[in-house]
């Protein structure tokens, strides 16, 4: 009996531990990554705003919906290993600029993706911005410890590679 107590006041001051380590963690992060792209900014910008086709070059996207027609106000929920996420388009500038904001404020996290683009030789530079916010004490313990906020944005650029190669 004395060992299931100890187990217990144990598990206790590890949890308590993590919770005050997550208090002391900001709650905002920034994550950014460019990449040089063989294709110029009209293509690149037609592929990653094409909502509805993403599940087409994007294996971690298994359903999107899209309440809008792409513009501004567009709600597009992607469906992934990471559950159900629904984004708003907040800025939208043809071939330049396009600004995405996680639109459930029920959820442990938040923030936007900023896509960039800009014409470099006969390519496209992309710079992806991730400005997150998660809000559990224990998720930002888990997240500052455990996961890399540049895999989801590394994953998506080496997707959009390869669907631009093809």
């Amino acid at each position: 009996m004395r060992w299931i107590l100890g187990i217990g006041v144990g598990l206790f001051l590890i949890f308590g531990l993590a919770f005050v380590v997550g208090l002391a963690l900001p709650k905002g992060h920034r994550a950014s990554r460019t990449v040089s792209l063989d294709a110029d900014a009209a293509r690149v910008f037609a592929v990653i705003s094409d909502f509805r086709r993403y599940p087409e070059w994007r294996p971690d996207v298994k359903k999107i919906e899209v309440d809008g027609d792409g513009s501004l106000g567009t709600i597009v929920r992607e469906e992934s290993t990471m559950g159900t996420i629904p984004f708003k388009v907040e800025t939208l500038t043809n071939s330049s600029r396009m600004v995405m904001r996680i639109a459930d404020p029920s959820l442990g996290f938040g923030g936007t993706w900023t896509y960039e683009l800009q014409p470099q030789g006969g390519g496209t530079s992309l710079t992806i911005t991730e400005d997150g916010e998660v809000y559990n004490p224990f998720f930002r313990v888990m997240q500052k410890f455990f996961f890399s906020p540049y895999k989801t944005i590394d994953t998506f650029l080496a997707n959009l590679a390869k669907r631009l190669a093809d």
